[in-house]
C-alpha cells in the first residue's frame, strides 16, 4: 500500500512538449508526464475503453521515483479525466504497488487490495448513460474484482492506454524506472483502436527520453512501454 502521509498524487492531464503543430504527425506526441497511446475523435466519440496489462517492477532509486500504468478516457488536449489503474513507485527506501481510480479534478482513490509485480490486470470504463460510469478493475493473479459508479461529464474525446509520471507535491514526479509495461487487448468503444505510430506518445523530462511505446503490434491492440536507463551526466 502507498505511504499515505506525503503529499497528494494526481494523474494529470497530458503535458505537451512540443507544440500542439507538432502533434498528430507520424513521428507521434512528446510530453512531460505520458508515454503510450492516445486516440482523440470529436465531441462524444468514446464511450468505453479497456486493456489488459502487466504490473511492472519498479527499480531501488536513492531519490523518491513514481509511475502509473491505466487506461482513461479524455485527458489528450482537455483538462477532464476519468481512468484506473495501478501505481508503482520507490520512496524512503522501499517499493510500493497497489490499484486506483481518479476522476479529475479530486485526488485518485486507492483501491484497497492486493498488487504485486507481475500481476495481470484488466480494466474496463464504460459509459452507462445520463452521465453515469462504471470503472471496474479485475487482478487476474490475485483474484479480485473492483467496480465503482460514478458521475463524470466530460466532453469524451479521446481514449488512452497510458504509463505516467504522476503529480506529486504539485509537480510532475521523477519517473520510476521499470520493467516494461505490456498493454494487450486494447478496445476502444468495444472495438480494436488499430492503434498508429501517429498516436504514439513518448515521455520527455529534463530534456532526456526516459519512457518510449513500442511501435503496436499487428493486429493493433498491443504493445510495450519500455523506461530509457539514463546515464549520469
Amino acid at each position: 500500500m502507498p505511504n499515505m502521509s506525503r503529499n497528494i498524487r494526481l494523474q494529470r492531464p497530458c503535458k505537451f512538449v512540443r507544440s500542439d503543430k507538432a502533434q498528430g504527425t507520424a513521428v507521434g506526441w512528446t510530453s512531460a508526464n505520458w508515454s503510450g497511446y492516445a486516440q482523440s475523435g470529436g465531441a462524444g466519440a468514446y464511450n468505453r475503453v479497456s486493456a489488459y496489462w502487466t504490473v511492472p517492477f519498479v527499480f531501488p532509486s536513492a531519490r523518491p521515483v513514481y509511475s502509473s500504468a491505466w487506461i482513461g478516457i479524455d485527458g489528450y488536449k482537455n483538462g477532464s479525466l476519468i481512468q484506473t489503474g495501478t501505481a508503482h513507485e520507490f520512496a524512503n527506501g522501499s517499493a510500493s504497488y497497489y490499484a486506483w481510480w481518479e476522476i479529475l479534478p479530486e485526488a485518485e482513490t486507492v483501491i484497497p487490495y492486493p498488487v504485486h509485480p507481475g500481476d495481470r490486470m484488466r480494466a474496463v470504463i464504460a459509459n452507462q448513460g445520463s452521465g453515469k460510469w462504471s470503472i471496474s478493475l479485475r487482478n487476474l493473479t490475485r483474484g479480485w474484482r473492483f467496480r465503482t459508479v460514478q458521475i463524470y461529464k466530460g466532453p469524451r474525446t479521446s481514449a488512452e492506454w497510458i504509463v505516467e509520471a504522476p503529480q506529486v507535491g504539485g509537480t510532475i514526479s521523477n519517473f520510476a524506472r521499470l520493467t516494461p509495461v505490456a498493454f494487450s487487448c486494447c478496445r476502444a468503444n468495444g472495438r480494436n483502436p488499430r492503434l498508429k505510430l501517429s498516436q504514439r506518445g513518448i515521455m520527455i523530462q529534463n530534456g532526456r527520453k526516459v519512457s518510449i511505446p513500442s511501435c503496436p503490434n499487428r493486429t493493433g491492440d498491443a504493445f510495450l512501454v519500455r523506461g530509457v536507463r539514463l546515464k549520469p551526466r
